[in-house]
């Protein structure tokens, strides 16, 4: 792999993990276009998801420390009695609703793994999923505006909100668009379900990047690959960043019909590549 397809593959992974547009049905394309066999890159696949989780910590570093030291007050109540009090602390709640959300996701991921990755063997359940995915964003953007923040929302919520996410495995489906729809769907305020968007995904990402380690530490790492990779992964996370920033915007501008309309067209011309040419 070149410095050049690294960078290319960088830019994708971070740009297309967060806006609404899938990044894994924009890597596979590339892969294909580029001609790169995917067990020689495994391990640079799971590091440009390091990559993007950094782009993730810079923007919510606030939310993610505060978090974190939730955790350990949980922890000190749970044992001092005094029990879990989570409608009392916002931030402990929006903590089990990130838990919460992610249970159904890994248990997605983790029994349909194999499924999804077999679709993957044909660029036609692609531009499938990248069709749907413009009709998510479609449905999302012309959601009324609610104001539900952490405080009303509820464990039903969480879960299909993660069951929303663990689908988006499917090759084509946006992982941010599909969560921001299900979050619009619970009737969330956009400037919250943005935000836990975002963070559902770093147990998503972290998740995903562990299933796939095994295999590509088997694969080994070629010396000479070490300048690409961490080329790619440093694009990852700098590309990661301006669309995590670009994606709060839009989404509270209202403009994901922009991103509809690129997916339909990218859609339609995969799938017409893969019935004529493929």
């Amino acid at each position: 792999m070149s410095y050049f397809e690294a960078v290319i593959l960088g830019l994708i992974q971070g740009l297309a993990e967060f806006l609404p547009i899938s990044s894994s049905g924009h890597l596979a394309l590339m892969q294909q276009w580029f001609g790169i066999e995917e067990d020689k890159v495994l391990l640079f696949a799971v590091l440009l998801h390091v990559g993007t989780l950094v782009s993730v910590f810079i923007v919510y570093w606030k939310d993610v420390w505060e978090l974190i030291k939730e955790l350990g007050l949980t922890i000190r109540d749970i044992f001092t009695g005094r029990g879990l009090r989570i409608q009392e602390r916002p931030t402990r709640k929006l903590g089990v609703m990130i838990i919460v959300a992610t249970i159904p996701t890994g248990i997605i991921g983790i029994l349909f793994n194999d499924f999804f990755n077999s679709l993957y063997n044909s660029v036609i359940p692609i531009g499938i999923g990248l069709i749907i995915t413009g009709f998510l964003l479609i449905l999302a953007e012309r959601m009324g505006s609610a104001s539900r923040g952490i405080q009303q929302m509820n464990y039903r919520n969480a879960l299909f909100i993660g069951t929303v996410q663990g689908i988006a495995i499917c090759p084509g489906i946006s992982r941010s668009g599909s969560t921001l729809f299900g979050s619009l769907m619970c009737n969330l305020d956009r400037k919250f379900a943005v935000k836990f968007v975002f963070l559902i995904s770093i147990p998503s990402i972290l998740g995903s990047a562990v299933m796939e380690a095994p295999a590509a530490i088997q694969s080994g790492l070629d010396p000479g690959q070490l300048g690409p990779i961490l080329v790619g992964m440093a694009v990852a996370a700098i590309s990661g960043l301006i669309a995590i920033k670009t994606m709060i915007k839009i989404v509270s501008d209202k403009k994901l019909s922009y991103f509809s309309y690129y997916v339909w067209i990218l859609g339609l011309i995969v799938v017409g590549y893969g019935v004529f040419f493929a």
